[in-house]
Order: C-alpha cells, then sequence, then structure tokens
C-alpha cells in the first residue's frame, strides 16, 4: 500500500529566542566578539554592534549610517550616569530592569536619549503607581519636561479628582497664572465653586505684590451661577480682594441682578452681558443624585428614611434618619440642599402641625434646621424658584384648609407672607418657571376634585384663576422639563405636559396604573416616578416600591427597579453632589 503523503509540520522552540539573548549576554561579559565600547564617566561597557542596532532606533542611525561612529570603537555617551548606562545595557541583552524612585528620573532620561520606548513607559508606569494628592502637581510638571504623555494624564486626572485635597498643597501655590487658569477652567475639575474661590484666593495670597492683578481673570473662572446665594453675597462680594476689582464687583452685581430680577426685560438686559459665565455648566464630576425621603412606610408608620440612589453600584443606600416622623410635610430641593418642611408629628396621641424646617446637603449629610415657617401646616405643597422656596396651603392647625401663601429667602433665612391663593385647594400638581408659580388641580374641602389653574405672579406678588376642562388631578406631582410642565397621574393613569410657552396641553404616555400620592423628579432630562399608590384590576388600592423613568424624547415609560420599601406621600428629589462622603453612612 501506498503511504500517505506526510503533512507539512511547523517547529516552534519557544526557548530559542530566551536562549539566544542568554548566550549572548554570556559573551558579553566574556569580551567575546564584542565590537564596541560604550564609555560614560570611567566606565567602559562591551558590547556588539548588532545587538544594539537591533535594540534601539538610536544605535541604528548611529551604526548603520554616515556617523563617525561608525568607524569607532569607543563610544562616549555624555549625560548618562555609569549606573544607568549599565542597567540600560542588561536590559538589553536580558530583557530585565530594576526602576526604584532613586534612579527612575535619570533612567526615563537616558530612555529617551536612546530611545528605549519600553523602559520609558515602563518608568512612566512605576511613577504613576507613586502617584498622590501630594505629589501629582509635581508630577504633572515632571511629566512636562520628560515630555511623558501617559504620566502626565494620569497626574492632571488625580488633580482635578482630588482637588479638595491637592488645593491646600504648596505646590499649588506654587503654579503659574496660566497653569492654575487651565485647571479652574476645566469642567473636569471635581470642587464645589466655593472651594475654586478659596483656592484663587490663597494662591494670591502666596504672592501678594505680583498676583493681585490676576484676580479678574481668575474670578471669571468661577462659575457663580452654582454658588449659595449666602456665601456669595455676604462671604466673597466683601472680601477685600474682590473689592479691589471693579470687574469682580460688576460680575457680582449681574448675579445680584438675575437672581432679584423682578421682570423679564431686566433679566433679559443682564443676561446680554453675563450670559458666557452664567450659562457656564456644572463641573462634570458633579452628579445629580435621586434621593427619596419620608412618607408613609410600607402603610405602617411615617418614615424617617432617606435614601439615595447610587448608579455605580445600582443600589439605593441609607443616608442619615430624619429626628422625627412627619406625616404629610413637603419637600423640595435649593441650591442641592433638600428642605422639608412642616408636617404633622406623630409622638402625641393628636398629632401636633408642624413649622419645623429641616434641611440636608449630601456634603455633610448631617440634619440641620432653618427659620421654621410662620405659620404651621401639613398636607401642603412646596415649590422653588431663584433662591426662594414657597408653601402653598394645605391644612392647618385647625384641621381646615387654607389659602395662605409663605415665601422663604434662602439668602437671609427669613420667612415672609405673600399673596393667598385664589381658591384653597388640597393636594394639587405645583411647578414654577418663568417668574410664574403654576398650580394645577386639586380638591376642594370637601374631597370633590376641582378643574382650575391658579397662576401666581412672583414679580408682582398677584394670583390669576381660570377654569380647564383638561385638569382633572389630585395627589399627583408636577415637574418642569424642557419649558413644559409635566403632571403625573392623579387617581388617573393620564400624564399631560403644559407648554408654558405655547400655553397648551399635549397629551403624553399613559403610566401602567391610575397612580396617586407618588412622587416625581427630573434626572438627567428624565422624569422619574418613585412610589406612591395605586388602583389594581379589581379597584383596590395598594401601595407601591415602583421606580419609572419617563423618556420625553420617545414619549415611553421604562420600569428603574424597586425601592427598598413601598412609600407613598413622600418626597422625591434631585439634589448635587461633588463627593459620595453620603456613602460611607
Amino acid at each position: 500500500m501506498d503511504r500517505p503523503a506526510m503533512e507539512v509540520f511547523h517547529y516552534k522552540d519557544k526557548e530559542q529566542c530566551s536562549n539566544l539573548l542568554l548566550q549572548l549576554n554570556r559573551l558579553r561579559q566574556d569580551r567575546i566578539l564584542t565590537d564596541v565600547l560604550l564609555c560614560s564617566e570611567n566606565t567602559e561597557i562591551p558590547c556588539h554592534r548588532n545587538v544594539l542596532v537591533s535594540s534601539s532606533p538610536y544605535f541604528r542611525a548611529m551604526f548603520c549610517h554616515n556617523f563617525k561612529e561608525r568607524q569607532q570603537t569607543k563610544i562616549h555617551l555624555k549625560g548618562i550616569a555609569s549606573t544607568i548606562l549599565s542597567s540600560v545595557i542588561d536590559y538589553v541583552y536580558t530583557g530585565l530592569i530594576t526602576i526604584s524612585m532613586d534612579n527612575v528620573l535619570p533612567l526615563m532620561q537616558a530612555a529617551s536619549m536612546l530611545q528605549y520606548g519600553r523602559i520609558f513607559e515602563a518608568c512612566s508606569s512605576f511613577l504613576q503607581e507613586q502617584l498622590s494628592p501630594e505629589n501629582c502637581l509635581s508630577m504633572v510638571r515632571l511629566s512636562e519636561i520628560l515630555n511623558c504623555n501617559t504620566l502626565r494624564a494620569k497626574a492632571k486626572e488625580m488633580a482635578m479628582k482630588s482637588f479638595s485635597d491637592v488645593s491646600v498643597s504648596e505646590d499649588l501655590c506654587e503654579l503659574s497664572l496660566p497653569e492654575l487658569m487651565g485647571y479652574l477652567e476645566d469642567d473636569s475639575l471635581c470642587a464645589e465653586e466655593e472651594q475654586v474661590f478659596e483656592t484663587l484666593v490663597a494662591w494670591i495670597h502666596h504672592d501678594p505684590y505680583s498676583r493681585r492683578g490676576a484676580i479678574s481673570d481668575l474670578f471669571k473662572k468661577v462659575r457663580l451661577r452654582h454658588i449659595h446665594p449666602t456665601y456669595l453675597f455676604q462671604f466673597i462680594a466683601s472680601d477685600p480682594l474682590i473689592q479691589s476689582s471693579t470687574l469682580c464687583t460688576e460680575l457680582i452685581e449681574s448675579v445680584r441682578r438675575l437672581m432679584f430680577a423682578v421682570n423679564t426685560k431686566c433679566i433679559a438686559e443682564t443676561e446680554v452681558n453675563f450670559k458666557p459665565l452664567w450659562v457656564a455648566p456644572r463641573r462634570y464630576t458633579s452628579s445629580d443624585m435621586l434621593v427619596v425621603v419620608g412618607g408613609r412606610k410600607n402603610n405602617v408608620q411615617t418614615s424617617r428614611e432617606a435614601l439615595v440612589f447610587d448608579e455605580e453600584t445600582q443600589k439605593w443606600k441609607c443616608l442619615t434618619k430624619l429626628p422625627i416622623r412627619l406625616y404629610k410635610a413637603s419637600y423640595v430641593a435649593l441650591h442641592s440642599v433638600m428642605y422639608v418642611i412642616g408636617g404633622l408629628t406623630t409622638n402625641t396621641k393628636y398629632g401636633q402641625v408642624s413649622p419645623t424646617v429641616y434641611t440636608l446637603s449630601l456634603k455633610t449629610n448631617q440634619w440641620r434646621t432653618a427659620e421654621p415657617m410662620l405659620e404651621p401646616r401639613f398636607a401642603h405643597r412646596s415649590v422653588s424658584y431663584l433662591h426662594f422656596i414657597f408653601v402653598l396651603g394645605g391644612l392647618g392647625p385647625d384641621r381646615r384648609v387654607t389659602d395662605s401663601v409663605e415665601r422663604y429667602n434662602s439668602m437671609f433665612n427669613q420667612w415672609e407672607t405673600v399673596a393667598p391663593m385664589p381658591e384653597a385647594v388640597l393636594h394639587p400638581a405645583v411647578a414654577a418657571t418663568n417668574q410664574r408659580i403654576y398650580m394645577f388641580g386639586g380638591e376642594d374641602a370637601m374631597q370633590s376634585p376641582v378643574r382650575i389653574i391658579q397662576v401666581y405672579h412672583i414679580a408682582r406678588n398677584m394670583w390669576s384663576k381660570m377654569e380647564n376642562r383638561t385638569v382633572k388631578n389630585v395627589s399627583a406631582p408636577a415637574v418642569l422639563m424642557d419649558d413644559k410642565i409635566y403632571i403625573i397621574g392623579g387617581y388617573t393613569r393620564r400624564m399631560i405636559a403644559y407648554d408654558t410657552k405655547a400655553n397648551r396641553f399635549i397629551k403624553c404616555a399613559n403610566l401602567k396604573e391610575r397612580r396617586m400620592h407618588h412622587s416625581a423628579t427630573v434626572l438627567n432630562n428624565r422624569l422619574y416616578v418613585t412610589g406612591g399608590r395605586y388602583i389594581n384590576g379589581h379597584d383596590i388600592i395598594e401601595d407601591s416600591d415602583n421606580v419609572e423613568c419617563y423618556e420625553p424624547k420617545t414619549d415611553t415609560w421604562t420600569p428603574k427597579g424597586t425601592l427598598p420599601y413601598k412609600v407613598f406621600d413622600h418626597g422625591s428629589l434631585t439634589l448635587t453632589s461633588v463627593s459620595q462622603t453620603w456613602a460611607k453612612s
């Protein structure tokens, strides 16, 4: 029989390359067949030209082109210490090199000069492992001297993420004006604007005689819109450095006019000159967080819980609990601070109607008290606008529906009474935009739904009222998104959007169930609805722990998991967080 044709066999000796390099290194150590000496200081290192040429473009150019070194047997390499050169040559023959803080800088310089890219990047990786908030600014400067882009990127990233620690370092005060400006104008800087201001002031005070003139340019990098008014107008405005600059005082006055503007014309005139600075966004490392607080938990008792949603883990985490249980308080966010206003305390048999105001920010995760309301109330509505909080209606100590309205000035921590509502209603949908507060529907004292829209003109302190057959909501939240006020449910599946510019209602995708006593907020241009109560297919009211998201671009609802418990009459808010200290609670 004929033998079958033999297949081709490709043999690869995995040890050949390493053995060859090992033998070449032994030949070098014994000075066998070496044909060039690399000289540094008083040291001569024998090498093989062909090995050097194969390992580096630098030596390839030196020995393969028409340079004088091609004919020389001794090559003097200036600027490289003998120990560093020996380490590099050992690496060429063995692939091994030891990097430490003692030799990393001269090693990088030698690798750059001799064009050993892998040594250079290995040194860069080593330095990146040593990065800390205390040395990252020095590393940025070093990376620029060495022209090391990978080290520069990592060091700059740490400086941005750890700016709270970096801002108090001595290295920051040594930055040049262009370098400091580069940090302060970067959207990725992880810092609150108050800290940005304090940083530039510290930098100027480090060398006041030569740096005072830079205050105007630096101050324009502070995003004044995102600073709490109290800090801006009472602390920053009174700073001697700011007062010494006409431009700085004009910028603060522009902010003041925008915040306290009483008519649209004034706002428009101010925005013309100030708009580029006013519209600067929050630095993107600030993240908006979904917070749920209070309400009736599992239909057992009023909750003290406050939760925040961690998008990284997709889990709810606990914030510090409310100091007391409050039934039908109102919840509102202003300047990234959560306000829990009024409510009925549950620590006595019949409960006591409270005027107390509690506040919490994600920065401190601690509850504090603000100035109490002028009138105690519960089952009321609250809405924020500019630096004000408006509290509308509800039930007073006599348990009767009230038409009174109060306004809280967050800058001065003061309450004042404003014009009462034309018609006292409970559980309306409320939102504020364009100098107006819109109140949709609700129910009267006889618990009958009302088909009216009540509008409060903030600058004029006047109300108007109109009947509208489209409106029929009770215990429904309202949120503002893209000049539209969305009214979500309210003993109905229906969601409608009121276009404030076109003065008309738009039908939106329905909810899955008839929903009420739920809460809603806007997060990243989407509408999030949490908890509440719903009427099931058997006309029975049940509590909900659902979280749903509405996408306005596609007019669709998407489930977003569940809360840790069922809850209704709670608050659902969006707060801005720079650091995640709350995650440690």
